[in-house]
């Protein structure tokens, strides 16, 4: 079939051709931005989940729509090894001078800038010059971002009201937010909260963000409304690879459509890759069974090309161990006792090795002493990585 009219086009946060199955947390999201944007009072939400579920482009549609209501939106990536104030502060400096335009919001604006021009020096962030001449003295400076970030936060929701604005913050790959941070994150949409001031936080992240904010503040699970994402259901799944392929005008054979859920396991990211090479691989419509066969190689290889292959090549030695020893086990959850026999290995002396692949987002614990793969399926690209892998080998 014509590869230019291919619809399927996998990639980081791209939006798939047919977005099925997340109807429900959509709606929750659009519910969320009307009451905040009618004064009404609600939580902020985080969508958690696995690698390849979708999260991004989530986030991404939901901060389309808080555009299309109104709302200014700040769209942020929390790198890793990175502060907060480092790429917050320079996106709060422009809402504030697009606040600082509306007459009744121009006093409180001013003043949100002296907080933010003391919370820019105080972290080190470079705001520039230009358009900066502020006379309120500098304020949110004592260097404990879980004093200073909720009075700048609090200052900008002051002065979204008054200019009555709404602002939405969405941050994407929030796990990798340093623990001070998202104290001073929880903190400040506490009490923006308390006060009913139009402002709401969306975040996307790994599944280990709800044990991480509770430990940050215990309040944070009555603060935030926590969206699991996971894979689609099987109906949803089929939707998501025969529509697009019916709306070019062609068709896919049952058995080739189950093939395809059955091998993805109905991760969405799977489905837009199989998708892609299933119809690459076609001669003609329909889509056939053996054309999902031919197409498996492709896309594997490319799965280990990209997908896979940039969070193996972050790893030590040590940590590629502890992963092809979970990958002997299956796809897990595993407890940490069983993982540590393959291994040959006392639990208590693999715990800094734990704690570094949860920090780098390739584990987490869904239990206490239990330990799961965030990426689909890499138990069995670490057997095609590492076939002939033994214990200190």
């Amino acid at each position: 079939m014509d590869y230019i009219r291919n619809p399927f086009a996998p990639g980081a946060g791209t939006q798939p051709p047919a977005l099925v199955g997340r109807e429900q947390i959509l709606a929750s999201a659009d519910i969320a931005l009307q009451r905040v944007k009618l004064g009404r009072p609600e939580k902020s939400q985080l969508l958690l989940g696995l690698r390849g579920v979708g999260k991004t482009v989530l986030l991404n549609r939901i901060s389309d729509n808080a555009r299309e209501v109104g709302f200014d939106v700040i769209e942020l990536e929390a790198p890793e090894g990175q502060r907060l104030a480092e790429y917050l502060a320079p996106m709060l400096k422009a809402l504030l001078l697009r606040l600082s335009k509306i007459e009744r919001a121009k006093e409180l604006a001013a003043r949100t800038m002296g907080a933010l021009r003391g919370f820019a020096s105080v972290f080190k962030v470079n705001l520039g010059e230009a358009e900066f001449a502020v006379s309120e003295p500098q304020t949110a400076d004592s260097g404990n971002i879980e004093v200073d970030l909720p009075e700048l936060m609090l200052g900008i929701g002051r002065a979204a009201s008054a200019a009555d604005k709404c602002v939405a913050l969405f941050i994407d790959e929030i796990q990798y937010l340093n623990e001070d941070d998202l104290r001073g994150l929880i903190v400040s949409f506490h009490l923006i909260s308390q006060k009913g001031l139009p402002v709401i936080l969306f975040g996307a992240g790994l599944p280990q963000v709800a044990g991480l904010a509770g430990e940050a503040k215990s309040y944070a699970e009555r603060l935030f409304e926590f969206q699991h994402v996971g894979a689609l259901s099987r109906e949803a799944a089929m939707e998501a690879v025969q529509k697009p392929i019916e709306d070019e005008g062609e068709s896919i054979e049952a058995d080739a459509l189950s093939r395809i859920i059955d091998l993805t396991k109905c991760y969405p990211y799977f489905l837009q890759e199989w998708g892609k090479h299933a119809w690459k691989a076609a001669e003609q419509s329909p889509v056939r069974l053996a054309d999902v066969e031919s197409a498996s190689l492709q896309a594997t290889i490319a799965l280990d090309r990209c997908f896979f292959r940039v969070r193996f090549d972050r790893l030590t030695p040590r940590e590629q161990d502890y992963l092809r020893a979970m990958a002997d086990l299956g796809p897990g959850p595993h407890r940490s006792g069983a993982i540590a026999e393959v291994l040959g290995k006392r639990v208590e002396s693999l715990g800094t090795l734990r704690k570094g692949l949860i920090k780098k987002g390739m584990i987490w614990s869904p239990t206490h002493g239990s330990t799961a793969f965030t990426v689909p399926l890499f138990d069995v690209f670490m057997l095609r990585e590492m076939p002939d892998w033994h214990p200190g080998a």
